[in-house]
């Protein structure tokens, strides 16, 4: 028997649902749900915004400082280079999916609803159970006490990073809670200052008049062989991490106008803009500093600043530093609350997280769930073991997203080409591309760190008694209305 879904009309803050067989209902089906222009959800993001949140949610503190892992594992200007690429390359494949998966679904909850509609209900339960509890909200506190570590660092206050970092949240949380124009205007701002900051570091570095140490020879320091494949995958692992986040901008599928549109393009412009960005910054990073150099400094951007423009110029690149981990923060408290939104909407979660307030039409109460989550993560100082038990958790659905293109073009093969507004360019080769490379994501995690990742495993596996929880409640609670 095929797993049953709900299709609901998820602009709404009601619940009416037309339950259908998974292989009755097309995507078209779902785009022509029409809209309530009095409750729910409102469209108040354009390609502007939507292309900030893709490159919001990417472009964090990592840029500033990961590139040292990638130069420890592979050693050659032409290695560190082509490694940032190819991560740059699966994230844009990553987005081409997502952005037809968008133009398919552009619905409130984005990856969460794609794995509802193609798989199963309890597997997008468990993406929203473990977003909640680690992925998104650990993620969120590690970033934020990393603001905060920079920002005591140019103000020299004497309070604890756990606390500023939890006040940090609190603030863009309420922010965020006044509605999605205003959370996704601060985190633009945030996003362009981080950017900006970049944009400097590279050109007061090739300004600096400091030699290049940019050097092809050797290409790639070792013959082919097996050993240097095993490098180039294992530097691959920070690539990705640094590269991740652009899915996020799908939760907002919702709150998008002209969504078919406008989201497939703001994920693919907002991705190629980050690709720019991060090849271009590295370049300064070999350029200045050489392979050894980069490998041997924890702090990249900092020494290049201090190369450049002396310890004037490491003090500013903390800024940009605090300032791009603050846009960070805003673009994921502005995200991920449309996925328990959603799970709530299902009847899968507490009813009043799918409360909307009438006046700036965002869930409030999912909003400050996540935010307060976040906030005891962080003042708990449990962030980096969260964060660590989930790595191979979101490569895991990652790559079960993908699989949700494969099945939905095959349950709508009878649709038009025309049905649908973007299509994957190279499907199914790209699709199948990005999925293989997302596993062995997780299976190099595991074998990495087998300890962290099969508790994470275990937190996702603990969520399933709690899925068929909430269904028996919610059926009960539909048949004693009936």
């Amino acid at each position: 028997m095929a797993p049953r879904f709900l299709t609901p009309n998820i602009f709404t803050n009601s619940r009416k649902w037309a339950e259908r067989r998974l292989g009755t209902v097309t995507s078209r089906e779902i785009r022509t749900v029409p809209s309530s222009p009095g409750s729910g959800l409102a469209r108040h993001l354009g390609l502007f915004g939507t292309t900030m949140a893709v490159m919001g949610g990417i472009i964090g503190a990592g840029i500033f400082i990961n590139p040292y892992l990638v130069a420890e594992r592979v050693h050659t200007s032409f290695l560190i280079l082509s490694v940032w690429i190819a991560g740059g390359i699966v994230a844009l494949l990553g987005g081409f999916i997502y952005a037809e998966l968008a133009a398919r679904l552009p619905v409130v909850g984005g990856q969460y609803a794609y794995l509802r509609e193609a798989l199963h209900p309890g597997v997008a339960f468990l993406y929203g159970w473990v977003l909640l509890l680690v992925i998104q909200t650990g993620g969120m506190a590690a970033v934020a006490v990393t603001f905060a570590r920079y920002f005591l660092e140019l103000t020299h206050w004497s309070v604890r990073d756990s606390l500023l970092a939890a006040g940090a949240l609190a603030l863009l949380t309420a922010i965020n809670c006044l509605g999605v124009r205003a959370g996704s205007r601060v985190q633009s701002a945030m996003t362009l200052t981080a950017i900006a900051a970049i944009g400097l570091l590279e050109l007061s570095s090739l300004l600096s008049g400091e030699p290049s140490q940019i050097s092809f020879r050797p290409l790639l320091g070792q013959p082919p062989s097996l050993k240097l494949a095993l490098a180039f995958g294992s530097a691959m692992t920070p690539v990705l991490f640094a590269y991740g986040g652009w899915q996020t901008s799908s939760f907002l599928g919702g709150e998008v106008r002209d969504p078919q549109k406008t989201l497939p393009r703001g994920v693919v412009c907002g991705v190629l803009g980050v690709i720019a960005v991060y090849t271009s910054v590295n370049l300064v990073y070999v350029r200045a500093l050489g392979p050894g150099g980069l490998a041997a400094t924890t702090t990249p951007a900092s020494a290049v600043m201090r190369l450049a423009l002396g310890p004037r110029g490491g003090a500013f690149i903390a800024a940009g530093i605090a300032f791009s981990a603050f846009g960070f923060l805003g673009q994921s408290i502005l995200t991920a609350p449309r996925v328990y939104f959603a799970m709530a909407e299902d009847g899968v979660f507490f009813r009043s997280v799918a409360w909307v307030h009438p006046r700036t039409r965002v869930p409030v109460i999912a909003i400050a769930l996540q935010g307060l989550w976040a906030m005891l993560i962080a003042l708990t100082g449990t962030y980096a073991q969260v964060v660590n038990y989930v790595v191979a958790m979101d490569s895991i659905f990652f790559g079960l997203t993908a699989l949700c293109l494969l099945l939905l073009r095959r349950r709508d093969s009878s649709s038009l080409p025309t049905a649908i507004a973007y299509r994957v360019p190279g499907h199914p080769w790209t699709t199948l591309l990005f999925i293989a490379a997302e596993w062995l994501v997780v299976l190099s995690t595991f074998a990495r760190d087998p300890r962290r990742s099969t508790i994470g495993l275990l937190i996702a596996v603990a969520g399933l008694p709690v899925y068929f929880f909430w269904r028996a409640k919610s059926k009960s609670r539909e048949a004693t209305s009936a």
